[in-house]
């Protein structure tokens, strides 16, 4: 204890910021239904790609060329900032849909990373947790327009989980498997 306790003084003091150690504080908070879709990410991102083949030749080229990007790790990186956002949709209603450019924010409230899309109609808010060196996971709430954002817990059609993955310095993403709505896979893609 004490050696974390120093090392995260150490790199608070260094101007570096991690996202929160999944140190079984995710496991504590993570409800049974996203613990079941994170289990099943593999296999419903597979099907969902697969069913995203079937859309717009131009997205799916988007898409393939998102996906092809070598990941990095996010020990070495500080998120905080503002970033540009967009939604992908693969599989689900339509074979694939990207959205628009919408408007990101991270924090660091001293326990980790935060997320918040602060424009567009739908909208996200959760934080960060350590689960490797190149992914981490999201737990969040989704809403609608300005409704305010329910606590993570509050029920299928609000609560999100989802796959960090970075990919440089001013590109990441978050694949959210079986979302409530709409798709079998969303990805949300970040650029500065």
């Amino acid at each position: 204890m004490r050696f974390r306790t120093l090392l995260l003084s150490v790199c608070l003091g260094a101007g570096l910021t991690l996202p929160a150690h999944a140190d079984g504080e995710v496991q504590k908070l993570i409800t049974a239904a996203d613990k079941t879709r994170l289990d099943k990410y593999g296999e419903t991102r597979k099907a969902a790609l697969e069913e995203a083949k079937a859309g717009d030749p131009a997205e799916v080229k988007q898409l393939d060329t998102l996906l092809a990007k070598p990941l990095v790790a996010f020990s070495d990186k500080d998120l905080t900032g503002t970033w540009k956002c967009r939604t992908i949709k693969a599989g689900g209603l339509s074979p694939l849909v990207i959205y628009g450019w919408f408007n990101c924010k991270v924090s660091d409230d001293g326990s980790g990373w935060r997320l918040e899309k602060i424009s567009g109609s739908q909208r996200t808010k959760g934080r960060f947790f350590d689960e490797s060196e190149k992914r981490a996971i999201y737990l969040g709430s989704f809403t609608v327009n300005e409704d305010p954002a329910k606590p993570y817990g509050s029920g299928p059609q609000s609560d999100q989980v989802g796959y960090a993955f970075r990919n440089s310095a001013t590109e990441w993403r978050i694949e959210f498997p079986a979302p409530y709505f709409e798709s079998k896979l969303d990805i949300m893609e970040f650029k500065r």
